[in-house]
């Protein structure tokens, strides 16, 4: 099992939260699971950006992007060099410090 640490999040755990993940499970999995309720407008089907979240530690023990990945985090509000879409990472047995950026954009949920 991995350690998984999500900072506080004004909507989605005011808290912050840690568990554990089992290593191979996607990120966006794993905080669903445990009631990180993360947006996934495409179904974790790497089509949008609303899982976006910023690998604030552990970042260089996961695996590389892809060119779809890495041209859909280009969208993404509040990009960082440590960005990823949760649903295209494989929990890895580093433990991981995640930030949930403050804004999403997610067009269903606006009415675009």
């Amino acid at each position: 099992m991995t350690l998984i640490k999500i900072l506080p999040h004004a909507e989605y755990c005011p808290e912050g939260i840690e568990f554990q993940a089992i290593p191979g499970d996607s990120l966006c999995e794993a905080m669903l699971d445990h009631h990180v309720n993360i947006e996934h407008a495409c179904e974790m089907s790497c089509a949008c950006t609303t899982c976006h979240v910023v690998i604030k530690q552990g970042y260089d023990s996961l695996g590389e992007l892809d060119e779809l990945e890495e041209d859909l985090l280009d969208q993404a509000w509040g990009l960082t060099p440590t960005s990823r879409l949760s649903c295209q990472v494989k929990v890895g047995s580093v433990p991981l410090v995640i930030e949930i950026p403050k804004y999403t954009i997610n067009h269903a949920k606006e009415n675009h």
